[in-house]
């Protein structure tokens, strides 16, 4: 038997806290429902939209909880209890809750307060303030997913290859500077010249800055997180992975939430249901990095994290084309699961076949 506890620990062990929440929000969600609609059919839809919230955060996240675990295991033990405990918090309350309260403070002008009276008085009146709003986060979250998932790719150091046509050929132009930038910059370009030809030139300034944005804000998390770990280093004796990756998984965990976060208004317009569906999901994506973590699961399948990375990118491409025309949010979620799927089984296959040589 291992002498590794995380080994010996099962795997459901890993879901305690995120089976309790679920039970809590259920009965929340039953609860609400029944508060503001005062029937049990009331109720019960409720408890169907958690239920399906939940759900489709969980299948969103699939290539989250990988990227996490990838960072989290260069980490620190030290910062990665602080990533899992203080981290958490900020995905539940602040993008759950604050950020789409954020959203309708800038977008209609009106103080905190007034936004949450809104959500809790004028739902409808909130959602549609929030479909306003899709554009510029789309291209925010877009540029800054797919900055993160052509970092990957456009490595010297990258030696694995799921697809090995491809990426041997990527991996052969890392060492040329900025090539990733140039290549987020002309899908800009491109979109913001299709946006300009069906929606209007404003639409497509709205687009170009919000996407200018996004890749701003990946290359200053980059300079800063470098700056703060190297300084981090020198002051506490080269501790490695420190504030700068904390930072870096903070940003990255909004980028993944500003989808689902939008695409919950399509089945609730009620920000309180939406808080605690989604919130029940993001438990789980905690759950998952935990276990992939500690169980070394990255190690054991190699290709797991190329899946994940070709989910961002697909997932930015989405938010990119969801500027232009709805996608549902189930084709997004099943489409990353999908990815991470195959690249799982083709991890299964390469072990199976060394272990027989």
């Amino acid at each position: 038997m291992s002498s590794n506890p995380a080994l010996q620990r099962s795997s459901l062990s890993y879901f305690t806290w995120a089976f309790v929440v679920t039970a809590i929000g259920l009965v929340l969600g039953l609860w609400l429902g029944f508060a503001t609609e005062h029937t049990f059919g009331g109720a019960m839809k409720v408890f169907f939209i958690v239920s399906v919230l939940a759900v489709l955060e969980i299948s969103l996240s699939f290539d989250n909880a990988i990227v996490n675990a990838n960072k989290l295991k260069d980490m620190t033990p030290v910062w990665q209890q602080r990533f899992l405990t203080w981290g958490i918090l900020i995905a539940v309350f602040g993008m759950r809750i604050v950020f789409p309260l954020l959203i309708v403070v800038i977008a209609a002008n009106v103080g905190p307060w007034s936004a949450l009276v809104m959500a809790a008085s004028q739902p409808e009146e909130y959602s549609r303030i929030m479909h306003e709003a899709h554009l510029p986060i789309a291209a925010f979250g877009g540029t800054f997913l797919m900055m993160v998932a052509l970092s990957f790719f456009f490595d010297h150091e990258k030696e694995v290859h799921w697809v090995r046509w491809l990426e041997e050929k990527v991996t052969a132009y890392s060492s040329v500077k900025g090539i990733e930038i140039a290549f987020v910059l002309v899908v800009m370009l491109a979109f913001s010249e299709v946006i300009e030809s069906q929606k209007g030139a404003a639409y497509a300034t709205t687009f170009f800055h919000a996407a200018i944005w996004g890749l701003l804000t990946f290359l200053l998390v980059e300079v800063l997180g470098g700056v703060l770990d190297r300084s981090q280093q020198v002051l506490e004796g080269a501790a490695k992975g420190g504030l700068g990756a904390f930072l870096y998984l903070e940003v990255l965990d909004a980028s993944f939430s500003f989808d689902g976060v939008i695409g919950a208004f399509a089945l609730s317009s009620n920000l309180f249901v939406i808080a605690i569906g989604l919130g029940i999901g993001a438990m789980y994506v905690r759950s998952m990095t935990i276990m992939l973590v500690e169980r070394g699961t990255l190690a054991q399948y190699r290709y797991l994290e190329h899946g994940a990375f070709y989910a961002i990118l697909v997932l930015s491409v989405i938010m990119y084309v969801q500027t232009l025309a709805h996608i549902p949010e189930v084709i997004t979620g099943l489409g990353g699961a999908a990815l991470i799927g195959i690249a799982l089984w083709s991890s299964i296959r390469w072990n199976k076949a060394h272990q027989a040589k």
